[in-house]
């Protein structure tokens, strides 16, 4: 039989990692002559079939586990493909080597490819129904005592697990994460160029940008007292792209952002589909990304639904009604305002709330959650939450409310509140009051919190929605000036002329984002291709002309010469495989990533800088002062 090596070609098999074997162009060597074979296998540790049996075969890979059953040895070989049982007898030449193997060493092993007795097979794995009966065991990397176990998929604290990532990574679940990962980029990379778009790399080092976030610098050696900045995004470079007459452009980019790091957001890099479209509308741009992220997830969904034909909810609805600009729709209950029945009622305090011109009342319905216990455990979670509490109505099987409020508004608002929200015996409602602009995250919040509760969240599906009509510009409080409230270069609706004669806090923008089960999955917009609009643009936000031809020069100058109506978006890769793992911290699904301190544990980043390097980037170091 024919060596097997390693192609691209896919395989299914039982055991949770995937392998492909296929036969080596080589020579065939001498039948059952472990001399001619490979140095260090003849097959993967997943590739042994029945159809095996009878041949002598060479194996490499780790010790995943050693079990002892009455003085014979039962090695479980593991590698990147899958795993074979491995039997060393006592009367083995493999047996004294065998008894001195560990969890983690890495072995070569020559042996025969027996069947296993009946009712010994592994269903579990593709090689269950054979074993190898080794011959020979040579070890190839012993492994020191190990700081976390590989076998099983035991918790452990986070920070051992970045230290020792390599080990980490060698663990099934984990190691199938980083699989998938390569798996839905080549997936986004062939529906990208299917669509008709060209994969191109932008500069790595930039010039900085205000993208929302800070900027990592790099000090110039060539140009001192000046810095580069690593891309927030390739923003404008890939709109660069679109003057250059490239028209469909896409990029799996590496991005930078000194931000503090939370579970859905990688501390100091991530990666994103970033994608531009020239002579596009936003219509144009949903058409043809919608099926891209559909594909994607459909292919990987593993029984899970994937929603099609996404709506478009406008911003602020998306605010009134799910407390979010990136609502989870699996969940379906939706908030109302009902300031109404509560103005001028017997229940004071909301009564005097809605004195105030803003303030307003809403509701969160709760089907299921009319008793005494979940309202308490509801307003205990509030309180929690920095919350004075949370109002409740309960509504009895009759229909009638009760509770607290409605012993105080009476029966007609009450049923004016029922008849609104759709309640039913056995229901409840909770309200939040105040400034919606105050309130609405805190307001979304227990949105989620009373679907979690009631279960009301289909967990195996994938809820998509455009959410569309984004402010152009937003007060910035701390500043006391107004701000772009998102993309700095998307075009507003209405152009220059609302630019010029409307509210700059009143204008919408050709600003998307789509939103998964309450994850912000992509942002885009149709651009702001004009140089006098994109001037104006900026002058609102306080940059002047000036400051916009010193900042971006290229790109302002590139709009002199023909500028193409363009847009695009860019997606999240790390979110869109976390979704699709089933994993609820990116750090599941990224190599080699930072704790929450932003610190590399594996490599030891940051580190300070020898004096050789800092006299050469012409750079001293300002400590700050420590307290006390």
């Amino acid at each position: 039989m024919a060596p097997l090596f390693l192609t691209s070609r896919p395989y299914a098999c039982g055991y949770a990692r995937s392998y492909v074997s296929a036969p080596c162009p080589a020579p065939v060597p001498a039948k059952d002559d472990p001399v001619t074979m490979h140095r260090y296998r003849s097959h993967t540790c997943g590739a042994l079939r029945e159809s095996d049996i009878g041949q002598t075969v060479r194996l490499s890979g780790w010790c995943h586990r050693i079990r002892d059953h009455g003085g014979v040895l039962f090695i479980d070989l593991r590698d990147h493909y899958g795993m074979t049982q491995v039997v060393v007898d006592p009367d083995s030449p493999a047996f004294a080597d065998a008894e001195a193997a560990r969890s983690e060493w890495v072995i070569r092993i020559d042996g025969k490819v027996k069947a296993r007795l009946e009712g010994t097979e592994n269903p579990n794995l593709a090689t269950g129904k054979v074993e190898v009966f080794a011959t020979a065991l040579e070890v190839l990397g012993p492994a020191a005592e190990l700081p976390l176990p590989v076998f099983g998929d035991l918790e452990y604290p986070e920070d051992t697990r970045l230290k020792y990532r390599f080990l980490d990574l060698r663990r099934d679940k984990l190691h199938n994460n980083i699989m998938l990962r390569a798996k839905v980029i080549d997936s986004l990379r062939t529906r990208m160029k299917n669509s008709g778009f060209n994969e191109f790399q932008t500069p790595i080092l930039t010039a900085s940008s205000p993208e929302g976030a800070r900027d990592f610098l790099v000090p110039s050696r060539l140009h001192p007292g000046k810095f580069y900045a690593l891309p927030q995004a390739p923003q404008q470079y890939k709109q660069l792209l679109m003057m250059a007459g490239f028209d469909r452009y896409f990029q799996i980019a590496p991005c930078f952002r000194d931000e503090d790091p939370r579970a859905d957001r990688l501390p100091g890099e991530f990666y994103q589909l970033d994608v531009e479209m020239s002579f596009v509308e936003q219509e144009d741009v949903f058409a043809t990304m919608e099926p891209v992220i559909t594909g994607v997830f459909e292919e990987f969904a593993e029984g899970r639904t994937v929603a099609k034909n996404w709506p478009r909810i406008p911003y602020a609805e998306a605010i009134a009604k799910y407390g979010s600009d990136k609502p989870d729709l699996r969940n379906p209950l939706v908030m109302q305002d009902v300031s109404e029945p509560f103005r001028g009622s017997g229940f004071k305090v909301f009564a005097r709330i809605l004195e105030g011109e803003k303030n307003r009342v809403w509701a969160i319905p709760a089907p299921g959650g009319g008793s005494r216990a979940f309202c308490d455990r509801m307003n205990s979670w509030a309180q929690g939450e920095g919350q004075p509490g949370l109002g409740y109505l309960m509504v009895k099987e009759d229909g009638e409310g009760q509770g607290p409020i409605a012993n105080n508004i009476g029966p007609e608002r009450v049923a004016q509140i029922i008849e609104q929200m759709g309640l039913k015996g056995g229901d409840a409602c909770f309200f939040v009051a105040g400034d919606p602009e105050k309130f609405y995250k805190f307001a979304g919040s227990a949105r989620n919190k009373v679907g979690t509760e009631l279960k009301l969240i289909d967990e195996n599906a994938f809820a998509f929605a455009w959410i569309v009509d984004f402010p152009m510009f937003e007060y910035n409080e701390d500043e006391k000036k107004v701000d772009f409230s998102h993309n700095p270069f998307s075009m507003p609706q209405g152009g220059l002329k609302a630019l010029t004669e409307e509210d700059p806090l009143s204008l919408k923008a050709f600003q998307y984002d789509i939103a998964c089960n309450g994850y912000e999955l992509a942002s885009g917009g149709i651009r702001n291709h004009k140089p006098e609009a994109m001037v104006k643009a900026f002058e609102i936000a306080g940059y002047g002309e000036e400051t916009v031809i010193e900042r971006f020069g290229g790109m302002y100058r590139a709009f002199q010469y023909g500028a193409p109506p363009h847009g695009g978006m860019a997606a999240g890769v790390d979110r869109i495989i976390m979704l699709l793992a089933r994993a609820t911290n990116l750090r599941e699904v990224a190599l080699f990533p930072m704790n929450q301190q932003a610190v590399d544990l594996l490599m030891g980043a940051p580190a300070e800088a020898t004096p050789k390097q800092l006299r050469e980037a012409h750079l001293r170091v300002n400590m700050p002062e420590k307290n006390g």
